[in-house]
């Protein structure tokens, strides 16, 4: 009932929230691409490949599979809210995206918490549990999506490959049941829907790749 009665909020966005996506997504992708390319001071390739083609190219694919699947996992939460009648913009952890940044230089490993969409407005724990749901669920969709493009366009089958684990790992990897993960709030909310996620990522990551 008082779903039904609760105004939907129409999308809505700001410079502030356009500005804070655009800068956690080339980020994020550039820390994706030093991964890709082996690029670390720890026993991987010099710094200075970072001005060479090859790597442009990786950052290219970095921004198609790890963008994407960031950019349109926080814009899935960002329009969940606002269905619900919530105020909902993505911001950005400025430490964090220098920390994703320093993390893959140093050590060739990425720890990814670009930002969060900041919600406010009165809420249900079960509609917080599905504007949760909806992150991991976007990259899920996202990794079956570039499966089938890898099907279709066999030339581009690397690219398309890593778009499909790439989700599949960030959508698996949301999942976390603590802090301030998807998985805590999805876990508090239905710890059915949230077994069965879990168990979507698992063979996602583990058992279709050993089918194709």
């Amino acid at each position: 009932m008082m779903d039904q009665m609760m105004p939907k909020q129409k999308i809505r966005t700001s410079k502030i929230e356009l500005i804070d996506i655009t800068k956690a997504w080339l980020t994020l992708s550039f820390a994706f691409a030093l991964v890709y390319s082996g690029i670390s001071l720890m026993g991987g390739k010099p710094l200075t490949q970072v001005l060479t083609l090859p790597f442009l190219l990786t950052f290219a694919i970095a921004l198609f599979t790890a963008g994407i699947g960031f950019l349109l996992h926080e814009l899935a939460h960002k329009f969940t809210a606002q269905h619900f009648g919530c105020l909902a913009e993505f911001r950005a952890f400025n430490q964090m995206l220098f920390l994703a940044v320093f993390l893959a230089a140093v050590t060739g490993f990425i720890f990814a918490a670009p930002g969060a969409v900041m919600i406010s407005g009165m809420i249900t724990r079960k509609e917080n549990g599905i504007i949760s749901l909806a992150g991991p669920m976007m990259n899920y969709v996202l990794a079956l999506l570039f499966l089938g493009l890898h099907f279709l366009f066999p030339t581009l089958a690397i690219v398309f490959l890593t778009g499909f684990f790439i989700n599949a790992w960030l959508g698996t990897f949301n999942l976390i049941p603590f802090g301030n993960f998807d998985g805590f709030k999805i876990f508090h909310w239905s710890k059915a829907v949230w077994g069965a996620m879990l168990a979507v990522g698992i063979f996602l990551i583990f058992f279709l790749p050993q089918l194709l």
